[in-house]
């Protein structure tokens, strides 16, 4: 843990955070999307955003962390998507696999178990957001897709603090 316990609320989630090499693959495939680029050490696939937490409940959210499968599987992003009402450009997978559904669900079970508020009212859309304030890319299926092995340490607990710049983001905590 690397946040002070007396520090005050933190605005966290829970992602999986890409490799160096799967960031650069994805920082070439961002030239496809016309917008404001989200820079490439922010990549990520968000699992669950808890928005604002006491910083007393790390310990419980990093323990929650610990205890969730391993993360191995392999995703293949294959097609760019605009989500028109907040305008983002992002990547996402025709297919998501089975392993990162499980990942997602047994994350969101234990989260209502342990009675730790996010948001969960929305379908699990897996995505890596590419630029924000962007307009509409081209409906493209990238040929060939981009794979990502993801492995042991790439799922994380993340703090999202705000800047003039737009959001910076801290891993907390890494499984």
């Amino acid at each position: 843990m690397t946040a002070s316990l007396d520090a005050g609320p933190l605005r966290l989630f829970y992602a999986l955070w890409p490799d160096e090499a799967t960031s650069q693959r994805l920082a070439q495939v961002q030239a496809l999307a016309p917008g404001r680029a989200v820079h490439r050490d922010d990549f990520h696939i968000t699992l669950a955003f808890l928005g604002e937490q006491p910083a007393g409940v790390l310990p419980l959210l990093e323990q929650i962390l610990e205890n969730l499968p391993q993360a191995a599987m392999t995703l293949v992003l294959d097609r760019l998507a605009y989500f028109r009402r907040h305008r983002i450009a992002a990547l996402q997978m025709s297919a998501p696999p089975a392993a990162l559904l499980d990942l997602q669900a047994a994350l969101a079970a234990e989260l209502l178990r342990c009675r730790i508020g996010f948001d969960h009212r929305r379908r699990f859309q897996p995505h890596i957001t590419l630029a924000r304030n962007a307009d509409a890319p081209a409906d493209t299926v990238l040929a060939p897709p981009l794979v990502w092995q993801v492995g042991q340490g790439q799922a994380v607990l993340v703090q999202s603090a705000p800047t003039a710049a737009g959001a910076k983001y801290r891993l907390l905590a890494t499984h």
